[in-house]
C-alpha cells in the first residue's frame, strides 16, 4: 500500500486518476517485491546448498525429529 503511494508519487498521480498498479509498475520499471523477496531467499537458498555437510547451516538439514509433533493451538506465523 505505502509502495504504491510512493510510486504514485513519483509518477505525478493520484487514485483519482484511476490507472492501473501494473500500468505504473511498467512506466517506473519496478518489479514487486514479493518477487524481489523470493529472489532474495533463493539467492540465500543456492549459497546454503552449495556449503559443504559440514556447516553449521547444512547441519540443521539433516535434523531428524520423529518424536516432534506440532501442537493443537494456533500454528506458528514462520
Amino acid at each position: 500500500m505505502a509502495e504504491m503511494r510512493m510510486l504514485r508519487c513519483i509518477c505525478d498521480h493520484t487514485r483519482l486518476d484511476k490507472i492501473r498498479n501494473g500500468v505504473i509498475r511498467d512506466k517506473i520499471g519496478v518489479a514487486f517485491i514479493e518477487d524481489k523477496i523470493r529472489e532474495s531467499r533463493l539467492h540465500w537458498f543456492g549459497y546454503t546448498r552449495r556449503r559443504s555437510l559440514d556447516a553449521p547451516v547444512r547441519r540443521c538439514d539433516k535434523l531428524d525429529r520423529p518424536d516432534y509433533r506440532r501442537s493443537r493451538d494456533r500454528p506458528k506465523k514462520s
